[in-house]
């Protein structure tokens, strides 16, 4: 499932509802995670910080009529790339949240799905298609390596 620019357009906007009162000047926050809680059934993107306390909503059309098994796997695809361009935009980058703080994709249980996107000065997250492969490149390297 991919998209309409419709429907990115309705998650950036809510993402950028939702941190808004993390806004340079606006309050202080130790807030570490921010979860994003898609519904295949009702539509609905909600958007918590982490004591459950609802910071935006809205309703996705697109998700409706959705009937695969692979919603999760999908919005997890989407929302990834949504926050990474936010990210680059420099969307977070006056946000008065202690660092490192995530954006994390949860179900309607608000168990931990993944984390989408890390914010740290200091701290590279790697995600699973970086890490795709890696055993097998590394062992064909040592390999080599021992070989010569």
């Amino acid at each position: 499932m991919e998209l309409n620019q419709h429907s990115s357009t309705a998650i950036e906007t809510t993402i950028k509802k939702a941190v808004k009162p993390f806004m340079q000047g606006c309050i202080q926050s130790a807030v570490t995670d921010i979860h994003i809680q898609p519904n295949q059934g009702s539509g609905e993107l909600c958007i918590y910080d982490d004591e459950d306390k609802e910071l935006a909503c809205v309703v996705i059309d697109q998700w409706i009529n959705y009937d695969g098994d692979d919603f999760y796997e999908n919005t997890e695809s989407e929302l990834r790339n949504i926050l990474k361009k936010m990210n680059d935009e420099g969307s977070f980058g006056n946000l008065v949240i202690l660092k490192p703080y995530s954006f994390v994709l949860v179900d309607e249980e608000k168990e931990t799905i993944s984390d989408l996107l890390l914010i740290d000065d200091d701290t590279l997250y790697i995600d699973d298609e970086l890490l795709k492969g890696l055993d097998e490149e590394l062992n064909s390297f040592l390999k080599d390596l021992l070989e010569k």
